[in-house]
């Protein structure tokens, strides 16, 4: 089976880093941080989404918005994250069943590459699918579309695992499974109602899901 696996929220917490390049972002352009909680909607959404309604859907203050963030996520942001606990033997579990995994993110390929490669089980996943840094869309549906075109794999021998709505949306458009995980930053109502086909509560129980 071929495993897709969003990153943040659902492979590492990168609360902390996310949170701090944004809040630099608004500083430069003067504009008032939401507040923590509010904050936490903003891993997984495409940047530029969330970013708009903060600067009157401004597309040039957005344009700025997101190099400052990545001006600081390019330096500090990149390390600024814990995996979560359970998830490497998870990994190696799926290694062990004869699975293939891929990485399909909301974050810029250039932003996700050296965090998986810094992963000490980031050798695990054979590709990496980012969307364009100027994307202002989630990109999920059409990444998971050209990992199943790359890995030559039916959608019924696929599963896509996130933390989002974004990620079960993707797969729903591709009739791939969806699996919602719980340690992330979506909650149970989201990820059902995005149409999860199963929602896991920890990474033994998803392991359970996709080894079973």
């Amino acid at each position: 089976m071929l495993c897709l696996f969003d990153l943040d929220g659902t492979l590492i917490d990168s609360e902390h880093g996310i949170v701090a390049c944004v809040k630099h972002a608004l500083a430069k352009l003067d504009v008032p941080a939401p507040s923590q909680e509010e904050l936490r909607d903003w891993i997984g959404p495409p940047l530029r989404h969330s970013f708009a309604p903060l600067l009157d859907h401004d597309p040039l203050r957005i344009d700025a918005a997101v190099e400052y963030y990545h001006e600081r996520f390019h330096t500090d942001g990149w390390r600024e994250h814990e995996i979560y606990p359970g998830i490497e033997t998870l990994i190696q579990r799926l290694l062990d069943s004869g699975h293939q995994l891929a990485v399909v993110t909301s974050k810029p390929q250039r932003h996700a590459a050296p965090i998986i490669a810094h992963l000490p089980f980031g050798d695990a996943f054979l590709r990496l699918y980012g969307p364009s840094p100027n994307s202002a869309h989630s990109e999920k549906a059409s990444m998971i579309a050209a990992a199943l075109a790359d890995f030559d794999v039916r959608p019924e021998q696929t599963v896509m695992i996130g933390d989002r709505r974004f990620d079960i949306e993707g797969a729903v458009a591709n009739d791939v499974r969806g699996i919602g995980v719980l340690w992330g930053f979506g909650s149970r109502t989201e990820l059902e109602q995005a149409g999860a086909s199963a929602i896991a509560a920890t990474p033994d129980e998803l392991a359970a899901l996709l080894t079973a």
